[in-house]
């Protein structure tokens, strides 16, 4: 019986972190109201509040389900020594891109964060929590781009913080249009010749340091 109950209770989470995601979509995070999920889920609104204290903690649980694999990946390969560490950057770029492309869930995740949300104070909580992984994923490429400088596959004058904010401004571009019309091209198909375009020109003409 404790077994079932439990069972009940994650099935009911499951199903409330689906129809936020599906409501957040259609309505946008600001216009969505806890009821609405409930009533998409087929629950009473008291089943958010059993799981969820309020729309932030909501929200933010529907992001960490929506997380790319690779930023574990990621943290584990900036604390190692690479062989070869731009082909680490590009098969974890790679990775994420064609997560994006090959899962419905993690796209409407993204078209939410990036086209159907506003970050008011009542999103504090996750705008910080973002603001947090975000910098942490940033100074583990870099670590990798100095890696890389180490072994001599970028010149000794690169940048590597320029490099690590250009790398993420293409892969986020990307991600960011390529949502907006999944229809205008195989993003699978094209990641590695799109990644193999960025990493070929940061070693041909890398950011130099002052």
């Amino acid at each position: 019986m404790v077994k079932k109950t439990r069972e009940d209770a994650l099935a009911t989470r499951d199903a409330l972190l689906t129809a936020a995601l599906q409501t957040f979509r259609e309505r946008g995070v600001a216009h969505t109201r806890l009821s609405d999920v409930a009533a998409r889920a087929g629950v009473t609104r008291g089943a958010i509040y059993w799981h969820f204290k309020d729309k932030a903690e909501l929200f933010a649980a529907v992001c960490e389900r929506g997380t790319l694999p690779v930023e574990a990946l990621l943290a584990e390969a900036s604390r190692t020594v690479q062989r070869d560490p731009l082909a680490t950057v590009k098969q974890l770029a790679l990775m994420a891109l064609k997560q994006l492309a090959g899962h419905a869930d993690t796209q409407a995740m993204f078209d939410v964060i990036f086209h159907k949300c506003e970050f008011t104070d009542e999103l504090a909580p996750v705008v910080a929590k973002n603001d947090a992984d975000r910098s942490a994923c940033l100074t583990q490429v870099q670590a990798l781009f100095e890696q890389a400088v180490a072994v001599g596959q970028l010149p000794a004058h690169t940048d590597t913080f320029l490099a690590t904010q250009g790398m993420h401004a293409y892969m986020v571009g990307l991600m960011h249009e390529w949502v907006l019309t999944p229809g205008s091209y195989d993003l699978a198909a094209c990641a590695e010749p799109l990644l193999d375009t960025y990493l070929a020109g940061l070693m041909q003409r890398p950011p130099r340091c002052p």
